[in-house]
């Protein structure tokens, strides 16, 4: 999809097919981008919902009336693949999190690791939650996708072993001289099901955080020859996911 993305929590349409687009969303239409009649833009709920629409007419400065025909659904992709985050430091929780959602990722779970020098508690913690589910709203909104990413409440290593336990394929990026370490990229990997990927902090998964994994059944996976920022091998082994089980064919 090429035309610019709103999101809206009801996609029903008003008597004639016309919807309004009003708030912030249709602020940002008419007065960001300028929309005029004849144009098209795409209504979505985030979750897989949406509708293609013709501008009708902007109004003011944050009404935009468009004609909403047919609303459609986009299916579930498979395999869904969910990346657990550790917490980087500074706003480079927010960049792993926009690169993930453009890149195509299902689900994001915060993960306070070890070895985390940053820490949510509190207000904080709160705060930070939000801004990690803004940016995936908005990168979603960028990127052109109708099903946004899951950010998941800031879950413990043991919560984090729960999900891998359930998961169709668990992996774990870590690689060090005392530890066999599988390429992901020749990992053997499901159709369907569920994907769930465990990117550490920048201190790396402490040894009894590993074994915790690997007795739920993940394994080590190296992504290659370099060492990546935990802000970046989310999104690069995401990638490379996505591309070997035929998402991005």
């Amino acid at each position: 999809m090429t035309a610019p993305v709103f999101v809206v929590e009801d996609l029903r349409a008003a008597s004639g097919g016309q919807y309004v687009l009003e708030g912030p969303e249709g602020r940002h239409a008419v007065s960001v981008k300028r929309l005029a009649a004849g144009e098209e833009v795409v209504l979505t709920d985030g979750a897989g919902r949406y509708a293609v629409c013709e501008v009708i007419a902007a109004e003011g400065k944050d009404r935009l009336v468009v004609r909403m025909d047919t609303v459609a659904e986009e299916p579930v992709p498979a395999p869904r693949i969910t990346v657990v985050q550790a917490l980087p430091k500074g706003d480079r929780g927010e960049v792993a999190v926009e690169t993930m959602t453009e890149v195509g990722v299902d689900g994001i779970v915060p993960w306070q690791a070890a070895r985390c020098i940053t820490q949510w508690k509190g207000d904080r913690g709160l705060r930070s939650l939000a801004k990690w589910r803004a940016t995936a709203r908005e990168a979603g909104k960028q990127s052109r996708r109708v099903r946004f990413p899951e950010v998941a409440d800031a879950a413990t290593t043991r919560q984090v072993a729960a999900l891998l336990a359930e998961a169709d394929f668990a992996a774990v990026l870590h690689s060090d001289f005392e530890h066999d370490s599988a390429p992901l990229a020749t990992a053997e990997l499901p159709a369907a099901g569920r994907i769930v990927l465990v990117v550490g902090p920048e201190g790396g998964v402490a040894r009894d955080e590993l074994a915790l994994f690997e007795e739920a059944g993940a394994r080590a996976y190296t992504l290659g020859p370099t060492v990546m920022r935990t802000s970046t091998a989310g999104t690069a082994a995401a990638s490379l996911l996505l591309g070997r089980t035929g998402r991005w064919s």
